[in-house]
This record gives structure tokens, C-alpha cells and sequence, in this order.
């Protein structure tokens, strides 16, 4: 079973910057694309970002393409969302999510396993 475990929310002020990291365990994490997904009050679910097993491939939603940048550590069992000049239309849950595969994708049905989320909240 694979788990995985978010870190590096909180509560910052517009303009700032925050580095989220993920650790995934019970799986080979070298074979899995990885996903970063937000959920805000009121709106729906949406990927922020995807990176391919090995890192070659790399998506963005076009909110926050110029700002954020998602890495992996494949010798670490990590993944990151580094986000800088951030807005308060960012605030959300920020969630980790995991898939069996190489090439990134944009349907969250596409992923199976989640963790719990970390709270990103941006003031004006």
C-alpha cells in the first residue's frame, strides 16, 4: 500500500513563497507520475502540477505556470511544489497524489493513492 504524507503548508502573506514536500513509502516511488492538487472553498479539485517517474515531462495548470515548480528526488522518495509570489486565490488544500505509469496526466481519477493534504492559506 502505497502512503503518502504532505508538509510544508501554512499561513503566508501575498508575494511570498512556500516549498511543499511529499515522502512516499510502500511503493517504488521511481516508477510513479507524481501530482500536486488543490481544492479551495467553493471551487472544484484541479491539478496544479505533474511530473513524469523520472522528471523528464512536467505539467502545469496556466494559473500558476511562472511561479510554481514541482521537482522530484527519485533516490529520496520525494516530491516538492516549490511556489513563489503567491496569491490569495492560492489558498487551498494542497494534496500530494501517486499513479503507476511515465507520462503525466491531467484526470485525477488517473491517480490511486492520496494523501491528506496540507492547508496553504495566503493573506492580503
Amino acid at each position: 500500500q502505497v502512503q503518502l504524507e504532505e508538509s510544508g503548508g501554512g499561513l503566508v502573506q501575498a508575494g511570498d513563497s512556500l516549498r511543499l514536500s511529499c515522502a512516499v513509502s510502500g511503493g517504488t516511488f521511481s516508477t510513479y507520475v507524481m501530482g500536486w492538487f488543490r481544492q479551495a472553498v467553493g471551487k472544484e479539485r484541479e491539478l496544479v502540477a505533474a511530473i513524469s517517474s523520472h522528471g523528464g515531462n512536467i505539467y502545469y495548470t496556466d494559473y500558476v505556470k511562472g511561479r510554481f515548480t514541482i521537482s522530484r528526488d527519485n533516490a529520496l522518495d520525494t516530491v516538492s511544489l516549490q511556489m513563489t509570489n503567491l496569491k490569495p486565490e492560492d489558498t487551498a488544500v494542497y494534496v500530494c497524489a501517486a499513479r503507476s505509469g511515465v507520462a503525466v496526466t491531467t484526470e485525477g481519477g488517473d491517480y490511486h493513492s492520496w494523501g491528506q493534504g496540507t492547508q496553504v492559506t495566503v493573506s492580503s
